[in-house]
């Protein structure tokens, strides 16, 4: 079985859906937001007074995380540059990412120009779609993303594949 095969950890998908939906809740038109994923056992042993709030007062699974937002991470200019200045400390177990991107259907892309005149075309272009991403990687290696296409809001797409480049990229911040 290839690592793209293994079965990708429940938690980790369980994660990535709670972050999709707090950032639903805050509607589209949102900069890119960068999450810490720490065990919840590990944070409730650190904060004990998280435990109500991050439970509901149950006992967390063992392998239940929690995403913490990164206020203040910008990755709007250049977000592979963003990405490559950082570097986690061992507490935190994953990494997950919410952007929002514009891309053409398949058949709308042929006579796009290069460069900044391509992200200026599809921008302008009648045939675009709007798309929110949240890809997720853990120090395991273990990857995974969901996507929420912006006029078909009730589909949810997902897969350990949905995003490669960014979740290598988000998995490079962990070594």
């Amino acid at each position: 079985m290839s690592p793209s095969d293994a079965p990708v950890p429940d938690a980790l998908v369980a994660a990535l859906l709670e972050i999709e939906r707090h950032v639903a809740n805050l509607g589209w038109d949102q900069p890119a937001r960068l999450f810490a994923l720490v065990p919840t056992a590990e944070l409730i042993a650190a904060e004990p007074q998280l435990a109500e709030h991050l439970t509901g007062g149950t006992e967390p699974r063992p392998d239940q995380f929690s995403a913490i937002e990164q206020e203040g991470f910008s990755g709007a200019a250049d977000l592979g540059e963003a990405l490559a200045r950082i570097a986690w400390p061992p507490t935190v177990a994953g990494v997950a990412l919410s952007l929002e991107r514009l891309f053409l259907p398949g058949d709308a892309e042929a006579g796009l120009a290069a460069g900044a005149a391509a992200s200026e075309q599809v921008r302008t272009h009648p045939a675009r779609e709007e798309i929110r991403v949240v890809v997720g990687a853990l120090r395991s290696g273990d990857a995974f993303g969901v996507a929420r296409v912006r006029s078909h809001p009730d589909e949810l797409l997902s897969g350990a594949d949905l995003v490669p480049g960014l979740a290598s990229a988000l998995a490079r911040t962990l070594d």
